[in-house]
């Protein structure tokens, strides 16, 4: 049964519950309500490369921190898809642009990103953006020119957010996922592990997400890859357990939403991976990059996929099947 009402004591007990068991019950969910060999292949491209006037202590795009990342103006429409094209042929169903904006703003370069994702739409590939704060009109003009999902992550929860992030609060993040969800976009929306939080941070996070209107149809899940020059440039890696802990419960709480295996999987082994599979992620970015963060190789990934066994799943099956 999908359910909205979870607690927090009921999320807390099953984050905590032994780690085997909790890996069980993830995957017996899996199981009930998607094709347990399948994982959606997505391609993240920056389109626009720092100079973001955020302080989030994790980024290296924030222009207040000196890191090895170059500022880049938007790309132009063409480029944006000889870059989708590509992903589509190493087999990925779902393409992603990011720009580096606190928020969007009705100019050009808007109008420019609507191009792109007009363009990519043609393609027949999901189409997703991340690009900040939106308000209601820009959602729909979004929408209305084929965008398919929205990507805006909590990062962590309420109570840990203003130790991350001072230039914007937790009300503006939820502001723009429900702009986006009464657009008819699908929500994108998950969060870091490795920010110094604690694991009742973590269950407040999946709490928020878990208790939405409708859960996200995608919820990442990310390792804090930290870079050089930014706060958090000390943080420890987060083991595969505390992944795994974080997917299963994801996955138990929010049964039908793609659980995304992203940021950190450079830092991973195949077995690792595999365990976060088993735990219920079905889903992965794949080039050598995030954004601006490395990434494995598509070669590395089609050889990881053949040896478990997976296989990429198709673009827009949710309507397929519901059609």
């Amino acid at each position: 049964m999908i359910r909205n009402n979870w607690t927090r004591e009921e999320i807390s007990e099953i984050y905590h519950s032994p780690v085997l068991e909790l890996m069980y019950k993830a995957a017996t969910v899996h199981r009930e309500f998607n094709e347990t060999g399948e994982v959606q292949v997505c391609t993240l491209l920056s389109v626009k490369t720092g100079g973001c006037p955020e302080d989030c202590s994790y980024c290296p795009q924030a222009a207040r921190y000196h890191t090895n990342v170059k500022t880049h103006k938007l790309m132009e429409v063409s480029e944006v898809i000889e870059a989708a094209q590509q992903a589509k042929d190493s087999g990925s169903t779902r393409f992603c642009m990011g720009a580096a904006w606190r928020e969007v703003r009705d100019n050009k370069d808007f109008d420019k990103v609507l191009e792109m994702v007009k363009g990519v739409n043609k393609m027949d590939m999901e189409v997703c953006c991340t690009l900040g704060m939106l308000t209601p009109d820009q959602a729909e003009k979004l929408k209305d020119a084929g965008l398919y999902a929205y990507n805006h992550n909590l990062d962590t929860s309420e109570e840990h957010y203003d130790k991350i992030i001072t230039t914007r609060n937790y009300t503006d993040r939820l502001g723009t996922i429900e702009h986006v969800r009464k657009s008819g976009i699908h929500v994108c929306s998950g969060g870091i592990i490795g920010l110094g939080e604690s694991e009742n941070d973590r269950i407040g996070m999946l709490y928020t997400l878990s208790t939405l209107p409708e859960h996200p149809e995608s919820v990442p899940v990310n390792a804090l890859v930290p870079v050089e020059g930014t706060p958090l440039e000390n943080q420890e890696k987060v083991s595969v357990w505390e992944m795994v802990r974080m997917i299963a419960t994801a996955r138990i709480l929010m049964p039908k939403a793609m659980v995304r295996l992203s940021a950190g999987r450079v830092r991973m082994s195949v077995e690792e991976q595999a365990l976060c599979f088993l735990a219920g992620a079905n889903s992965i970015f794949a080039g050598d990059k995030l954004l601006t963060t490395p990434n494995p190789g598509t070669i590395e990934d089609m050889e990881m996929f053949k040896m478990l066994g997976l296989k990429p799943r198709k673009a827009f099956k949710e309507e397929l099947i519901e059609a």
